[in-house]
């Protein structure tokens, strides 16, 4: 067992961090920082109908014309046009409730896809039962069926509670 003191004289002696060197400890240590590493801690843009106010505007590195436009936002708004309140929208948000609403058509591609399935997985098994499956065995008959069921009743199997009690055997029918 390790005491508290050859712990510390291992720590001392550089034994514990040749234990616990490994890329991901060494990584999370040092202040690399990778650029395609996602930061969680700046406020982002998110089109979601459940979210409408984002955190930062769509478009946060204005032009020239851009920036002339929200300084006449900060004027009254009823000197703006139709055409600039519209484009004042589309700094903010990228798109309108009815344009996140509307659907993708991606079912098609899906439904598709789902019925390329079926039909490949249709002609495998065809090829299965012409290629592959031999023909069906001659005790599958109807004829072997009836044989084999005569010959369990006359040799009467299971007669208290099986196959052969459901055989009425004085009529010669079943019950």
């Amino acid at each position: 067992m390790l005491t508290s003191r050859c712990l510390a004289r291992g720590l001392r002696n550089g034994l514990w961090r040749s234990l616990s060197s490994s890329s991901s400890a060494r990584a999370a240590h040092t202040k690399e920082v990778t650029a395609d590493v996602l930061d969680c801690t700046v406020p982002q843009y998110n089109n979601r109908l459940d979210t409408p106010l984002p955190d930062v505007p769509f478009v946060q590195n204005l032009n020239e014309q851009q920036t002339q436009l929200k300084e006449k936002e900060k004027g009254p708004w009823t000197k703006l046009t139709k055409e600039e309140k519209l484009a004042l929208y589309r700094l903010s948000h990228e798109l309108t409730y009815p344009e996140m609403r509307q659907g993708t058509g991606e079912w098609k591609s899906v439904l598709g896809g789902v019925f390329i399935f079926l039909g490949l997985s249709g002609l495998l098994v065809w090829w299965q039962r012409v290629y592959v499956f031999g023909d069906v065995p001659h005790t599958l008959s109807e004829e072997w069926v009836e044989k084999q069921t005569q010959r369990m009743l006359d040799m009467r199997v299971n007669p208290v509670h099986g196959f052969s009690y459901h055989w009425d055997y004085e009529k010669k029918q079943w019950k």
